[in-house]
């Protein structure tokens, strides 16, 4: 039986996604004192989840797109990258991204990824598409948002490999 405090909290988040549908996320996650799993998981429509199990596919799917923005947003930093998500590959327990002296680099644990989800939202006016990436906290690893084009379009042949993930990969549909 579902907590009735748990249920009239999503409520409440839904109710304030549907005010401001293009809001920040992780404002809202701290405003109801819940984690951003659980505020993307309020997302109307547009929300497809993988099991974290997935990890490792899903981002050597996204090294073959092209130009992607990587995100990483904590209560004391966000940071950007725009560019080529670098391939990676497993060693000594980590996901090692081969991104070279440019680029995106670094060392993951694909074990702590417990949950990705594919949303469509909203944001700043504009549509966006992204990748998000949880921890079993329901905290977010990192995010890798779809590219746009030099009119701000979404790339459409990255909306093409966004949508084939939604499909290779995905365990549910989050309504």
């Amino acid at each position: 039986m579902q907590d009735i405090s748990h249920s009239e909290t999503y409520d409440r988040i839904r109710q304030a996604i549907a005010e401001k549908p293009d809001g920040i996320l992780e404002a809202l996650a701290q405003q109801f004192g819940v984690s951003l799993q659980c505020v993307v998981e309020c997302l109307p429509g547009g929300v497809t989840r993988i099991d974290g199990s997935r990890f490792v596919e899903v981002l050597g799917d996204i090294a073959e797109w092209g130009d992607i923005t990587f995100i990483v947003h904590t209560s004391d930093a966000i940071v950007e990258f725009s560019g080529p998500m670098p391939r990676g590959r497993m060693g000594h327990g980590m996901y090692n991204l081969q991104g070279g002296g440019s680029g995106l680099s670094g060392h993951l644990r694909p074990e702590n990824c417990k949950a990705i989800f594919l949303v469509r939202r909203p944001f700043m006016g504009m549509e966006t598409m992204s990748v998000q990436f949880f921890n079993a906290h329901g905290e977010t690893i990192f995010k890798i948002y779809v590219g746009r084009d030099a009119e701000k379009k979404l790339k459409a042949d990255q909306v093409e490999r966004f949508d084939r993930l939604a499909t290779l990969f995905s365990e549910t549909a989050v309504a």
